[in-house]
């Protein structure tokens, strides 16, 4: 017959399980997005320079293709990019990693449920007759055998740690948020390799264009200097001029093999980002004119560049992992409660093992508080309290630099096109010098020479507009990749679960699918409210953000003195 006070022992018991909803440490909610109107101190034109009739322009508030790289028309580069996510081993390991994360945050949601076993023994034992006559229950000198037998046992253990104080929630909290970090990780991996593989693109043709035109100023260096000696051997040209002119010709021919390397570099690079080995990448040649410049730019509102940069999510992935930590090791400071429970059976032979006679239980509740731990309790808190400051920190780094990163490439494709179109110019300029050359030296007015030095210069006016034109492709890739290349389109991009466990209340962690971006939490002193954009930025609705608590800084709990004193502003509120 079980004890009179068991079901008043249950009841104790169940009172700390009503209380376990609640967790230590500072919760973390979203921060609202910088309160900017722009980009850029001046005002966004709509346009850049219009060049050889193009213009780029600027769309506020577009959306980003998934495919970005599309918009250049090449299909050598979008085959060269399929190929690239499909085998690269940057993007394997990173997809492994992010499997590797998920695992290990399933892993410690299992520890927030009673673990049960099971077990069976069966034990041959022969007990001596010294040990039976020295508890006197037989006499001694006695020359009785004690036969051996067979123990039986049959059991389950039940054993549960009670998360009163939310540390093990804490835990598996700071496991999800480890889990979306190697998810933007991934994507960070994603669009990283394929904004290298447009540059390298670029770079490529602007290296063959380049190398096409040195090659001619080369062969227009020499033919000049063939002319001088033959006029030097006449006497008619002094040695001076034959050495001035074989000192260019030698500076022409240096400056091609370190263009011919940078090419082979650049190939060897594209072979790297595919996942093949230099010797086994063939793909046909990239060239300017392969390659379309993207007419029209996309330029997201400031209030949504935070949802779209991988990096920013994934910084803010980290602020969440040490908001949790902090509450894991406050909770690592207060009573831990366990719970255990066994049944089961032992007889000397089965076939009466599971009788009510042989039945066995036993019910424990413990509680341990950690008394002296020579300090390393609190300070253990107290780095997970500075971690989370320098997490925050790094998150404001980032928004900065994201905002950097949009900035420079806007103006950067301002001045791009401001380039280009005098490097177009220079070059219609010296090719209209060459051809009034042509046609002097042709009525003897001017000497062959002259010819040669004219084609140089206009051979040098084209490398000049090579660059500018390769800079203009390069510099609207770095465009997109700043503004997050447009990842949330991707069909391969599977929204998580809106519950991270959905086993277990007071567990929920905010999606990460596209969605509106949840208001973040009232702070306790008014934030200013934003500024009004300028005219030129559109009011219309920002490509799905991803509402995860990336963008967030924790809100520390009133009584968290440790959190509250040092608080970055704008963050942690």
């Amino acid at each position: 017959m079980k004890p009179t006070g068991f079901r008043l022992t249950g009841i104790w018991v169940a009172v700390p399980l009503l209380l376990s909803g609640c967790a230590v440490g500072p919760n973390y909610h979203q921060p609202a997005a910088p309160a900017v109107p722009g980009y850029t101190a001046a005002a966004l034109p709509a346009s850049t320079q219009a060049v050889d009739g193009q213009a780029q322009n600027f769309v506020s508030g577009a959306d980003i293709s998934g495919e970005w790289w599309t918009m250049y028309h090449s299909p050598e580069l979008n085959g060269l990019i399929d190929t690239a996510l499909a085998n690269s081993p940057t993007l394997q390991a990173a997809q492994q990693t992010l499997i590797q994360a998920e695992e290990t945050e399933r892993a410690q949601t299992g520890t927030l449920l009673p673990t049960l076993s099971g077990s069976f023994n069966d034990t041959r034992s022969r007990i001596s007759s010294a040990e039976l006559e020295s508890s006197g229950q037989l006499p001694s000198g006695s020359d009785f055998t004690v036969a051996p037998y067979t123990l039986y046992n049959a059991s389950l253990s039940v054993s549960y740690a009670l998360d009163l104080w939310g540390g093990g929630r804490r835990e598996v909290e700071s496991l999800a948020a480890q889990s979306e970090y190697e998810r933007y990780e991934l994507e960070a991996a994603y669009l990283t390799l394929t904004a290298n593989i447009v540059t390298a693109a670029v770079t490529e043709a602007s290296y063959h264009a380049q190398i096409d035109a040195t090659e001619k100023i080369i062969a227009a260096e020499q033919k000049q200097l063939d002319i001088l000696n033959t006029q030097f051997s006449l006497g008619g040209v002094p040695k001076a001029n034959l050495l001035s002119e074989q000192a260019t010709l030698s500076s022409a021919q240096a400056s091609l093999p370190p263009l011919q390397a940078a090419l082979a570099n650049e190939r060897n690079q594209l072979a790297d980002y595919v996942g093949t080995f230099p010797a086994d990448f063939k793909v046909d040649d990239f060239t300017l004119d392969s390659l379309h410049l993207p007419d029209n730019l996309p330029v997201s509102l400031p209030s949504a560049l935070v949802n779209q940069r991988p990096d920013i999510q994934a910084a803010a992935a980290q602020l969440h992992e040490a908001t949790a930590t902090v509450g894991v090791q406050t909770a690592a400071m207060l009573p831990q409660i366990t719970l255990t429970a066994d049944v089961g059976h032992e007889g000397l032979n089965t076939a009466s093992l599971f009788t009510p006679q042989n039945l066995l239980w036993s019910l424990a509740a413990g509680a341990t508080q950690p008394i002296f731990e020579g300090g390393e309790l609190d300070a253990k808190r107290l780095a997970a309290v500075a971690a989370l400051k320098s997490s925050a920190a790094q998150y404001q780094s980032t928004v900065l630099t994201a905002f950097q990163n949009v900035a420079d490439a806007l103006q950067n494709l301002q001045y791009d096109a401001d380039t280009l179109q005098s490097a177009e110019l220079a070059e219609q300029s010296s090719a209209k010098s060459l051809a009034v050359t042509q046609d002097q030296v042709q009525l003897g007015a001017q000497p062959f020479t002259a010819e040669l030095t004219a084609q140089t210069s206009y051979q040098n006016a084209v490398i000049a507009r090579v660059k500018a034109q390769a800079a203009r492709l390069s510099d609207t890739a770095a465009l997109f990749q700043a503004l997050g290349g447009g990842w949330w389109h991707r069909e391969d991009v599977a929204p998580p679960a809106e519950n991270c466990c959905g086993i277990l209340p007071g567990l929920t962690v905010a999606s990460t699918s596209p969605g509106p971006v949840p208001a973040p939490e009232p702070a306790a002193a008014p934030v200013p409210a934003p500024a009004p954009a300028p005219a030129q930025v559109a009011a219309v609705t920002p490509p799905p953000p991803v509402a995860t608590p990336a963008q967030a800084g924790p809100a520390p709990l009133a009584s968290d003195p440790d959190v509250q004193n040092q608080q970055p502003s704008g963050v942690i509120r």
